[in-house]
């Protein structure tokens, strides 16, 4: 007899973390781990360790990144450019009256 599990540890509710998936009983979002796993290159033990989370919550938010990877993809490349926008925009930079 076959037995099929359901692992549930992803949620995404527009009324937390701006809708962004999130490991469910924590703060950290799926686009976290991936940053932390695509862009920084950390393995899975050190986002377990850096987040305090399992290991199962770290795949589980991989396996979620994977699935849905143009659109977060598309979401972080977003949030990056809102970043150098702002970095732009901050006092002292050189379009800036106020000196470095």
């Amino acid at each position: 007899m076959e037995i099929i599990q359901s692992i549930n540890l992803i949620a995404i509710n527009p009324k937390v973390r701006n809708g962004r998936a999130y490991i469910v009983g924590t703060t950290v979002t799926v686009h976290d781990v991936a940053i932390a796993k695509i862009y920084h290159g950390q393995d899975v033990d050190g986002i377990a360790d850096w987040y305090g989370l399992t290991l199962s919550q770290v795949h589980a938010a991989l396996a979620h990144y994977y699935d849905h990877k143009p659109e977060i993809d598309e979401q972080i490349h977003q949030q990056i450019r809102h970043t150098e926008e702002l970095w732009e925009k901050r006092p002292g930079n050189e379009n800036s009256l106020l000196p470095r």
